[in-house]
């Protein structure tokens, strides 16, 4: 077995998983077809830094926050669905993989209540600024954000793929856009809203951030 289809297994299981806990353990439809639907989705070409490897990445900060989340296994679906539709030239991406989730998870056997809630923190990742008390919110907002505290060499190839994934954008206006991103992030009063990711990750992600920053501002050569 290849490590490629060794990694896919461990993420359909991982799905099945989270899925079946969602439901609360009944019988319901083969969870492994909407897992094979959603791994093509993060495969897509356009798809630079938003792929397969960064969907594990946040599946496997929700597993470190965990034990931070009211609904844990709720938290695993809005991480496979956060950015399951996903073109780097729209706007919507966020509103159109909510509402990819409040189709599908109802056909795979969640309950109402468990499809609004995934749907919700979703549509979260649009601001990554969840509410003071919204457990779920801050466990997938940390898990998605867990890469702005990555170490020089991983964070730089993070800010490459973005890039790349903007291809189409002329320099100067990437470099504007990319600013003020950074700029949003950093006037949050907190990046990390889990006791573990204000610990561990708040730091690291600031000063990321704040370097990247004053490169976009530095004037060009």
């Amino acid at each position: 077995m290849s490590d490629d289809t060794a990694h896919t297994t461990d993420l359909r299981t991982r799905w099945r998983e989270a899925l079946v806990a969602a439901r609360g353990g009944g019988a319901g439809p083969d969870p492994l077809p909407y897992a094979g639907n959603l791994l093509e989705r993060w495969a897509e070409p356009q798809r630079k830094y938003h792929t397969i490897t960064h969907l594990t990445a946040v599946l496997d900060g929700v597993d470190v926050l965990a034990e931070y989340a009211g609904e844990p296994e709720l938290v695993r679906l809005a991480a496979w669905f956060h950015d399951a539709v996903y073109r780097p030239d729209r706007s919507e991406n966020e509103e159109r993989s909510a509402a990819l989730a409040e189709r599908a998870l109802p056909e795979a056997g969640v309950p109402a209540g468990a499809t609004a809630e995934v749907a919700r923190l979703v549509r979260l990742t649009v601001t990554h600024d969840p509410a003071q008390g919204d457990r779920n919110g801050e466990v997938l907002c940390d898990a998605d954000l867990a890469i702005l505290a990555a170490g020089p060499k991983a964070y730089a190839h993070y800010t490459a793929q973005v890039r790349e994934e903007y291809g189409f954008v002329p320099d100067d206006l990437f470099r504007e856009g990319r600013a003020g991103v950074l700029r949003q992030l950093l006037a949050l009063p907190r990046l990390f809203r889990t006791p573990y990711g204000a610990k561990e990750w708040e730091a690291g992600a600031r000063q990321n951030l704040t370097r990247e920053l004053q490169l976009l501002e530095a004037p060009l050569p």
